[in-house]
């Protein structure tokens, strides 16, 4: 997919070079580097065919895997060089890619090292407040969404709250952030955190939940567990009953949700963009890209694709603007411009909440009926964004309180 992208570049004795530091193997999340690499590949396919930039230069991608091929070797080391090598051998003039939260402290602190701009795809809470002025972001973080789920959850009169985690940066920050909401609102919370990679088996935390009987399971899990304890909650007969929150929007991708999620996943919540099929709010960069994804992958795409061909797009106009092509004409671009996307123009402000990070709308969705599709779901949250009343499992009833 690189080289046929790459192909608009052959003979080009100049391009802006980007580089994707993003995980193509495991025991990171592959998956989701290969969405990011597709979007980055359409991203680069969508300037090259509008005749590039500077007035002709074609955009170059060059993928590394942030994985590590070594036996001992850790993510976060493997990460680090690939920036590295992205920055010293490869000499791009920026960045993206970045999706795990552990992996990405260590990759926005190199990044600054050498001067390359970095945007990263992942709800870090305090990355961008650190107010690196290589480090940019259009992702929402997980602090954003939080405050939101605590919110709905105290509208509709939860009381009290069971989470298991998975003992990830991600997994442990996002319970971190709404038990604190929660806990700030006046609800009971038991928490169980389990180790990731080597928990097969959650039955006996999720007994001890149910022995609680909580108003609202939230599910902390990641990639592999996240599915499991759904799965096992049926088993002990937690789920259905409590109210079902996840903290990341895997259920999105509706196909791979009903098949293993099963009966027992409907009327799960979710924390996703504003953004879907029948948004009317696409702009036309927004449509192009929907549109060639579906064309070329045979679905709609996922919001992490979205955020990763906007990186790239972003970039292509900076280029653009900047007073030459280089690494710091490109940050002083990004910081003095405003950017077409998929949602309207952005800019990257110096605020304190939002340092180089311009966060798009957000959104509760929830599925209503087995077998709905991503585009179905129903907007819950917040009031003034809501195309329906959100549903309990317990009844299966409309509760608006």
């Amino acid at each position: 997919m690189i080289a046929a992208t790459n192909d608009a570049t052959v003979g080009a004795g100049e391009a802006l070079t980007i580089g994707l530091l993003t995980p193509v193997t495991g025991p990171g999340d592959a998956t989701a580097g290969e969405l990011i690499v597709r979007a980055a590949c359409l991203g680069a396919e969508y300037l090259n065919e509008r005749g590039g930039v500077r007035g002709g230069l074609p955009v170059r991608l060059v993928l590394q895997n942030d994985q590590p091929q070594e036996e001992g070797e850790i993510m976060q080391r493997s990460a680090v060089g690939g920036l590295a090598k992205l920055a010293l051998v490869d000499q791009v003039h920026a960045v993206i890619g970045q999706w795990h939260l552990r992996t990405a402290p260590g990759v926005s602190a190199a990044a600054e090292l050498f001067g390359v701009p970095l945007f990263v795809e992942n709800g870090h809470s305090t990355l961008t407040q650190q107010r690196r002025r290589t480090l940019f972001r259009t992702y929402f973080t997980i602090a954003d969404r939080a405050p939101m789920i605590a919110d709905l959850l105290v509208e509709q009169g939860v009381r009290k709250a069971g989470i298991l985690a998975a003992d990830t940066v991600f997994g442990l920050m996002n319970a971190d952030t709404i038990a604190d909401e929660l806990t700030a609102r006046g609800v009971e919370v038991l928490r169980f955190d389990f180790p990731q990679d080597t928990t097969d088996d959650v039955r006996d935390q999720l007994r001890a939940v149910k022995d609680f009987a909580p108003d609202v399971l939230i599910n902390g899990g990641v990639v592999r567990t996240n599915y499991m304890i759904i799965q096992q909650a049926a088993e002990v007969g937690l789920l259905p009953g409590p109210m079902l929150v996840v903290l990341f929007p895997f259920p999105m991708r509706s196909q791979d949700y009903w098949r293993l999620a099963g009966e027992v996943g409907n009327h799960v919540i979710w924390p996703a963009l504003l953004y879907r099929p029948s948004w009317p709010g696409l702009t036309e960069i927004g449509r192009w890209f929907t549109e060639r994804y579906a064309e070329r992958f045979g679905s709609f795409p996922p919001d992490n694709a979205l955020n990763a061909f906007t990186d790239v797009t972003i970039l292509g106009q900076a280029a653009d603007a900047a007073s030459e092509l280089s690494r710091e004409a490109l940050i002083e671009a990004l910081e003095t411009h405003e950017f077409d996307t998929w949602r309207g123009p952005v800019r990257f402000q110096r605020d304190d909440q939002h340092w180089h990070h311009s966060p798009p709308p957000i959104v509760l969705m929830q599925y209503q009926q087995v077998g709905q599709t991503f585009d179905e779901a129903t907007i819950v949250y917040p009031p003034e964004a809501r195309t329906g009343t959100l549903t309990r499992p317990d009844h299966d009833a409309q509760v608006v309180r």
